[in-house]
């Protein structure tokens, strides 16, 4: 099950889970040949999330990797640590596996967050260029000396509504997760509330956990390849402050703005949003 197959011969299958610490499987999209992009979701969805850029990114060749992170979806849920120093370290493994080089990594929302943590704390291995999509950083929530985004009374509020009512806090982000609650047509908002209610209550909860009391600007000088930040103009849940804050604290990163979306860009503005990674990715 953990072996990975020669991806080099036609019609050979590839890994669909890889272990990464004994009894921890993670699932794999890995499709397409290229240059690899390597996609990482948010909280508390799948690398399924991202099942309207596979084809896109497959047909301008690239190889499309998409992990999902322990706790969501089809891969394993422990109860253990959820911190980000976990997740990057399971996107450490995962690529050590599958002999990746030169990636372009994209990160979502938490995932995003996590990618920032992975390149600073790893120097960038196995990864040439990033994207921040939406990301929750440097920091999820207010503090003295950053005053960006929810307080921490909020997210402890998410965190007490996952253990007594898990949908209707899927049902509550779900209002919040685009520009308007019509952005999204009902059958994508049904799939999306499907991918989610596919976690862990714990996972959900100790991500919360991390997105409330991380603080990753101290990761932000430490990234020096060319990063590029996509995020909504419309954003009720990782405000464009963030965007602002990220650029402040990267040196070698640009904005690309989506006026017309909230959180849920990839899905608002797919196809700018296609467009931008493809060209980003081809530089």
């Amino acid at each position: 099950m953990n072996e990975i197959l020669d991806i080099t011969m036609p019609g050979t299958a590839r890994a669909e889970y890889i272990e990464v610490e004994k009894s921890v499987r993670l699932h794999i999209t890995d499709a397409g040949k290229g240059k690899p992009i390597v996609l990482i979701h948010g909280w508390p969805l799948s690398d399924e999330m991202y099942e309207y850029q596979y084809n896109d990114l497959i047909k301008n060749n690239f190889r499309t990797v998409g992990i999902t992170l322990r706790g969501f979806g089809k891969s394993d849920k422990p109860y253990s640590d959820y911190t980000y120093d976990v997740h990057a370290s399971d996107i450490k493994k995962v690529l050590d596996k599958l002999k990746i080089e030169e990636a372009v990594l994209v990160g979502f929302s938490m995932g995003g967050a996590i990618a920032i943590r992975y390149v600073a704390a790893y120097n960038a291995a196995h990864v040439s260029k990033l994207v921040l999509v939406a990301a929750a950083a440097p920091i999820w929530t207010k503090r003295e000396d950053f005053q960006y985004n929810l307080p921490k009374n909020a997210v402890d509020d998410l965190i007490e509504l996952n253990y007594k009512d898990r949908p209707k806090l899927l049902s509550n982000f779900a209002k919040i997760f685009s520009a308007t609650e019509t952005s999204l047509n009902e059958g994508i908002g049904k799939w999306l509330n499907g991918i989610c209610l596919s976690a862990s209550s714990y996972a959900t909860a100790q991500c919360l956990i991390a997105l409330r009391d991380t603080d990753l600007r101290g990761d932000l000088s430490k990234i020096k390849i060319p990063t590029v930040i996509m995020h909504g103009r419309k954003d009720k849940i990782c405000s464009f402050d963030l965007a602002e804050q990220m650029k402040s604290g990267i040196s070698n990163s640009h904005i690309v703005a989506f006026e017309n979306s909230g959180h849920s860009l990839f899905l608002e503005e797919t196809q700018k949003f296609n467009t931008e990674l493809i060209k980003f990715a081809g530089e």
